[in-house]
């Protein structure tokens, strides 16, 4: 597994993960699953998208450099 940070790339109007300075997944679609850290503990989520990207079960406002591993 590797650990990012999220991100949102307006070029492909997708959310992304950055794993470092020039390290990018390449995009998310719905549907694709991955753990989130939230209080020092993890959670097993997906990301969709509605009116914003949002992540399953993830109760916050912005999902902008939450932590994450794919």
């Amino acid at each position: 597994m590797k650990q990012g940070a999220l991100f949102y790339d307006p070029r492909s109007e997708r959310m992304d993960i950055r794993f470092g300075l020039e390290s990018y997944y390449g995009g998310l679609h719905c549907g694709e699953t991955m753990d989130v850290l939230l209080d020092g503990k993890w959670f097993s989520t997906r990301i969709e998208l509605n009116d914003k990207w949002y992540l399953v079960g993830i109760d916050t406002d912005n999902i902008e450099n939450l932590i994450v591993r794919i």
